[in-house]
């Protein structure tokens, strides 16, 4: 059966290239109603309302942050179709250790591998502690100390990630974090997959609650009845996820709020139109995932809706990936290289992948992007997996102020600051000045009466 791919061109010799970025950008952003129909229906059946996917969220949050635990069981219940008490929420160690024994092992071994990798590039970005001496024995200093507890939302909706809890756990783990609670759903592809699982073994996380979607965030958020607080949750997720995030934001710290996955594919003549289609695809397949070509060559533009169709006829999840390019995939000519550049600064994607004749120098041009894959031998797949940096990126244009997940997200820093007399005494004349000048005679005193200052102003 031929699975027909709908995807938006837009030629900059006849369209309005402006107005369809502006339109893309928006149905990306954070504020974007992404969600199915399916889902849609959904919120009717559980709520009895067609409620908005924040109406939905704050109802959560608000009824777990009041009733605790009895909340969110009842919400994993009604959403998730599972019958949770406080005694089999947690995933015991015992099953941990089972899934492990029953894990394949080549699996284990790549999560070895990846975990190696990923705790390698992580330490070497690590802040350092800075101190700057002053005369007299006076000291000033620059402090990160790694955060206590964190959570990590794994999604398990539509498939299993283990590639997830790597690329947030070995982050967290690399910079010192003494506790990590992970939740993920009471799924087939969540609490209840071998291969999760069994990772987290791997890892060493031994706390870990078949909680997904909203009630699993206001959950760490909040603490609840065998659930403590954490100090962060960090983790990708669904447009409800994501809302419940923002939602905690303040109770706890958030790495970002997350939407569709999405790639910008820069590509000229030299590029292989069946890699662009297949990189394209890998992002679509995440359905939803926006996937985005910016070339400037006639040739490669007209090929790859054809390399599209070929592709997704002999993926597993190619209807997804072709009804994921229809609604949120693009494809764009564009007179020259800097317009390309200048398209995709504007569109702040999470991942771009250039694959052009000098793939560095055009890199090395761009400001806005979650992560840059440099050449056609670096697909997306393998900052997905292996590489080193986190996969949890900026989206939804937030790359423009936004940075991806990594070990330093895991660290609060502050100052201290000693003083000696003297060192006082150098610096009292303009303290008593500004306190002055706004009025706040306390500020003055309390350096007046250790110096014998009078002010100046």
């Amino acid at each position: 059966m031929s699975l027909p791919v709908k995807i938006a061109r837009f030629d900059f010799r006849a369209d309005d290239l402006d107005t369809a970025v502006a339109n893309l950008r928006a149905r990306l952003s954070p504020e974007g109603d992404v969600v199915s129909e399916a889902g849609r229906g959904r919120t009717v059946e559980v709520f009895g309302e067609p409620l908005t996917p924040q109406d939905v969220v704050t109802r959560i949050c608000d009824d777990i942050r009041r009733d605790g635990l009895s909340a969110a069981l009842d919400y994993a219940r009604r959403l998730d179709g599972a019958e949770l008490t406080a005694a089999n929420v947690r995933v015991t160690a015992e099953a941990l250790a089972e899934a492990h024994a029953a894990a394949d092992a080549e699996l284990l071994a790549a999560v070895r591998r990846v975990r190696e990798r990923v705790m390698t590039f992580q330490e070497a970005l690590l802040a350092s502690d800075a101190r700057v001496d002053l005369s007299h024995g006076g000291y000033l200093e620059h402090r990160y100390r790694p955060l206590r507890r964190v959570g990590l939302c794994i999604p398990g909706g539509a498939a299993a990630y283990p590639s997830t809890l790597l690329m947030t756990a070995v982050p967290a783990q690399a910079a010192g974090v003494e506790q990590l609670a992970v939740v993920v759903p009471p799924t087939k592809f969540g609490a209840e997959n071998v291969d999760i699982l069994a990772t987290c073994h791997e890892l060493g996380i031994d706390e870990v609650y078949r909680l997904g979607g909203a009630q699993g965030v206001a959950a760490l958020a909040y603490g609840v009845e065998r659930i403590s607080r954490v100090d962060k949750i960090v983790g990708p997720g669904n447009l409800f996820v994501a809302l419940a995030k923002r939602h905690v934001y303040g109770d706890v710290d958030i790495d970002s709020i997350a939407g569709p996955s999405e790639v910008v594919v820069l590509a000229d003549g030299t590029a292989n139109a069946a890699y662009v289609a297949a990189d394209l695809i890998a992002q679509a397949e995440h359905a939803p995932g926006s996937s985005v070509l910016i070339t400037w060559d006639e040739e490669l533009f007209a090929a790859v809706p054809a390399r599209l169709a070929e592709q997704v006829e002999q993926l597993e999840r190619g209807e997804l990936a072709a009804e994921s390019l229809g609604e949120f995939g693009a494809l764009f000519l564009v007179p020259d290289a800097e317009t390309a550049a200048a398209i995709t600064d504007q569109l702040g994607p999470e991942h771009l992948h250039i694959q052009t004749a000098d793939a560095a120098a055009l890199a090395a041009r761009i400001r806005n992007a979650g992560a840059t894959f440099v050449g056609e031998y670096t697909p997306v797949a393998v900052g997905d997996y292996t590489a080193g940096p986190s996969h949890v990126l900026p989206t939804g244009g937030t790359a423009r102020f936004a940075s991806g997940l990594s070990a330093n997200d895991f660290l609060r820093s502050s100052s201290v600051i000693h003083y000696a007399a003297e060192n006082l005494a150098e610096v009292a004349e303009d303290v008593c000045h500004l306190a002055t000048r706004e009025q706040l005679p306390g500020h003055r005193e309390s350096v007046q009466m250790r110096t014998g200052r009078t002010s100046s102003a």
